[in-house]
């Protein structure tokens, strides 16, 4: 059985306000510690846990998360107004929503902060993938910039119309929307991360369209 990985401490070396509700939180790196891209630590709070995956990449000096607060959750309303000097228990890494290199294609699909693997992927150097990112409205297009610039196409997914000349050309309703117009019968790799009823939608259109796929997921519930 393997051993749990190891707590370690994390201080707090700035936070930005990415939306009304999201917010990045940078930790100075701990010595020694390394992890693959797509990989989560483990916050720890009191008695409550909870997982986020990691943005920055393997070689940044220090460590970052995105972090939506939940007006009734009981971690994200503290840990969304944490401060500069603050520190933070955790453990990791954590997780094997790694990518797995590949003949085939890559299309990796979003919802929300369910983005930031993605971002992990592409500060680590992986290029010429496919990007879909389901959001409400394009403020909540997290690091949208880091992803058009490795991305062979980078498609936002909005639920709300927009006339913002930034991020048209723009699709506008669900990922499972753009997949069902993708060529079927395509060996694709394809990677879900994000609202866990998202994952389950695109699971069986992905089933149904591309038997040949290979798929990776990590839901959030």
């Amino acid at each position: 059985m393997p051993e749990p990985p190891p707590t370690i401490e994390l201080t707090v070396t700035s936070t930005r306000k990415l939306t009304e509700a999201t917010v990045e939180i940078r930790f100075r790196r701990p010595a020694g510690f390394s992890f693959l891209p797509g990989q989560r630590i483990r916050i720890r709070h009191r008695s409550l846990c909870r997982d986020y995956s990691l943005t920055g990449g393997t070689e940044a000096p220090e460590l970052a998360i995105c972090v939506r607060r939940i007006p009734n959750g009981q971690l994200t309303p503290t840990l969304t107004e944490t401060e500069a000097g603050e520190r933070w228990r955790a453990s990791g890494p954590l997780g094997y929503f790694t990518f797995q290199p590949s003949e085939r294609p890559a299309i990796f699909v979003a919802t929300g902060t369910g983005i930031a693997p993605f971002v992990a992927y592409a500060n680590s150097g992986l290029r010429d993938f496919v990007c879909l990112h389901g959001v409400r409205s394009p403020d909540e297009l997290y690091y949208r910039d880091i992803l058009l610039g490795a991305a062979q196409r980078y498609v936002p997914c909005l639920s709300r119309p927009t006339t913002d000349p930034v991020v048209r050309p723009a699709h506008f309703g669900r990922v499972t929307d753009v997949l069902r117009q993708w060529p079927a019968g395509r060996e694709i790799d394809f990677y879900l991360c994000g609202n866990g009823a998202m994952v389950r939608d695109a699971l069986a259109l992905i089933d149904e369209r591309f038997p040949g796929g290979r798929v990776y997921t990590e839901p959030f519930f």
